[in-house]
């Protein structure tokens, strides 16, 4: 009888365990999918405007987002451009994100303050400012640092003019327009603020900018490398000498330290949360979180060089102490 018990009492033991090793297999399944959300689902919406850059980046994400993580968030993302999203992004009941080629300005930081919008910068990869020309320009196919800086000033107007061997026919110049933080960051770093050529055909869809280059012979234009890495057919990109040979744009020469030879054509691109938005609704900072955890990857898919984990890994550590 006694044997009979503890047969009955090892039975019943066994199926308890058998239950909590199913709930248990639940949770870790739950756990090894992609995303930050403790909730089984989430629900309404994401809005994300600014950045032509960083929009390529943006899109994939939102799209890996939606069906590996949340299926039941829309994740809207517009590109309307840097400057021109933070106007969208700085008012209330703004979009939650703006994606940036450059960093926030202070008169847009101060906007911010006196909105009583608190903004959370979010660093999401490295971009290198890229110069193309038409697959039939056979000349310029190299330059230095100066030549490309004297182009865009207008201080020199035919090709000849950067090199007698070079055609004696005038160079097209052309890029995006003010909304867009690239034009920003050529305007202040590369030329240092001074005035670009006059007739330069600025354009606010980097699409269009391709389509121009990939149709005149003299044309020259400048972006980012993704447009230019999603467009090889069309284009060619400039080697540029900054004083140790001519150096190609590429995932592995554009970075920031001197190891990378194109580094001082390099910035880093960015998005920009709301966290007052994100801290009222679940969904915005759970695909914050989602961003910078697959960060790495989608920069390498969209045609941006990484980060160092380590500046991963402190972002993700400040969205997750705003839950």
């Amino acid at each position: 009888m006694k044997n009979l018990k503890k047969l009955s009492l090892l039975l019943m033991l066994a199926a308890v365990m058998s239950i909590i090793a199913a709930c248990g297999g639940g949770e870790e399944a739950t756990e090894g999918t992609e995303g930050t959300s403790e909730t089984a689902e989430l629900e309404g919406s994401v809005v994300i405007d600014g950045s032509g850059t960083v929009y390529p980046f943006m899109v994939e994400m939102a799209e890996q987002y939606m069906t590996n993580a949340q299926e039941n968030v829309s994740v809207e993302v517009g590109r309307a451009g840097t400057s021109a999203g933070f106007k969208k992004f700085l008012v209330e009941n703004g979009t939650d994100f703006n994606d940036a080629s450059r960093q926030i300005k202070e008169e847009e930081a101060t906007t911010a303050e006196d909105l009583g919008i608190e903004v959370q910068e979010m660093k999401v990869a490295l971009d290198g400012l890229t110069f193309v020309i038409n697959p039939d320009n056979d000349w310029a196919t190299e330059l230095t640092q100066d030549e490309v800086k004297q182009i865009f000033l207008g201080e020199k107007k035919n090709w000849s003019d950067i090199r007698p061997e070079f055609p004696n026919e005038p160079i097209v110049t052309m890029g995006p327009n003010e909304n867009h933080g690239t034009y920003e960051y050529f305007w202040e770093k590369i030329l240092e603020e001074q005035d670009l050529v006059e007739g330069v055909n600025l354009q606010q869809d980097y699409s269009t900018l391709v389509d121009l280059v990939s149709k005149e012979k003299n044309a020259i234009a400048f972006f980012g490398y993704g447009y230019y890495e999603n467009n090889k057919d069309k284009i060619k990109a400039v080697k540029v000498d900054f004083g140790n040979g001519a150096v190609e744009p590429t995932l592995e020469t554009i970075g920031e330290g001197e190891e990378f030879g194109y580094s001082a054509f390099t910035r880093p691109v960015f998005t920009y949360l709301n966290v007052n938005l994100a801290k009222e609704k679940p969904q915005v900072l759970d695909y914050a979180i989602y961003t910078m955890e697959n960060a790495q990857e989608v920069a390498k898919n969209t045609g941006f060089a990484p980060l160092p984990d380590e500046e991963v890994e402190a972002t993700i550590s400040t969205l997750e102490g705003l839950k």
